[in-house]
């Protein structure tokens, strides 16, 4: 068995199909479990049960769905632009299995310790807006456009403000490494000293990826079901798994960034780790069932009338800061 282990560690082809089967399995149970974490979490904030048949507290429902959309024929209309229809959920959910390896969970567990992961990370999950807008594109519905439109133009708005508040904690710390971060948090999480940037971090995140109340590209009042109106299937559950895989994403990326990453008395490094990023996705799951939609007009004010200067005056503060002290 270790022949066998080191065998696959020392081909770098076998590492790399071990690593990404491994990243696609934690994906997909995160994703069902997500799934009835909502239900259930929703469900009590509305007085209600939530999934009560299926396995002991519903936990199975997820799994039954999962197995509804394995057995679902893929459709595909005829009046979709094949090419860019069958390519988008591939390129909305393909990026996050590379940015799953660029987090440290523990001062031990580290899958790669990159100079620039936080560029890394900023722009690799800019990918995701394309496969959305070659969906709402490729196929070639009304609906399905205009979510995409929308998703394009909060994306772009939303994107300035995160990207404002993750500067000042890289000048902070001198380092664009996710692993430096984390050292750097030694006495105390940078939420301390930057809670304006966790805040604005916290609100741009809940809206890259598309979260009520920022859910305007899926408003199903307005738009059917947005960019994803033409799909079914697996090709509809790539999607929706994308929502939540992103939401790990984002969530993880304010751990290291304002919560100290793994460190925390008594546990192991790596369950502080996903003790916080789990509970960030509670609170962002927490803001759909407490905050109502934003119009569009709304949304964009919001990002460049109050967000952005914001996050510059933030930054331009604590540029002066580290210059004094």
């Amino acid at each position: 068995m270790e022949n066998d282990l080191t065998q696959i560690l020392d081909n770098p082809w076998l590492a790399l199909a071990a690593a990404v089967a491994g990243i696609m399995g934690y994906l997909t149970i995160n994703a069902m479990m997500l799934i009835w974490l909502e239900r259930k979490l929703s469900a009590r904030i509305q007085r209600r049960l939530g999934p009560t048949e299926h396995g002991p507290f519903g936990l199975l429902q997820s799994v039954a769905d999962m197995g509804k959309l394995l057995s679902k024929e893929l459709l595909t209309p005829d009046h979709v632009h094949k090419p860019l229809y069958l390519l988008a959920p591939v390129l909305v959910f393909a990026p996050v299995i590379a940015l799953c390896s660029l987090f440290p969970l523990s001062e031990t567990w580290i899958f790669h310790d990159f100079d620039i992961a936080v560029v890394l990370l900023l722009s690799i999950s800019g990918l995701t807006i394309i496969g959305i807008f070659l969906a709402g594109w490729g196929s070639n519905n009304k609906y399905a456009l205009l979510g995409a439109v929308r998703s394009v133009a909060q994306n772009i708005s939303y994107e300035i403000p995160l990207i404002l508040s993750v500067i000042p904690i890289v000048l902070m710390t001198g380092s664009m490494s996710l692993y430096q971060i984390s050292l750097a948090q030694v006495s105390f999480p940078f939420i301390v000293v930057q809670p304006l940037a966790a805040l604005i971090f916290l609100i741009a995140a809940t809206a890259e990826t598309n979260r009520a109340p920022f859910d305007i590209p899926e408003a199903e009042s307005e738009l059917i079901a947005g960019f994803h109106t033409e799909y079914s299937g697996m090709r509809f559950a790539l999607f929706f798994f994308a929502e939540y895989s992103n939401m790990i994403i984002v969530c993880a990326l304010a751990t290291v960034l304002f919560l100290g990453g793994w460190r925390g008395p008594f546990l192991p490094g790596w369950m502080w780790f996903l003790l916080k990023v789990y509970a960030l996705i509670m609170l962002m799951m927490w803001f759909r069932w407490t905050f109502p939609r934003l119009r569009f007009d709304q949304l964009m004010s919001f990002a460049w009338i109050v967000l952005v200067p914001l996050a510059i005056l933030n930054l331009l503060v604590t540029i002066v800061v580290i210059k004094l002290v």
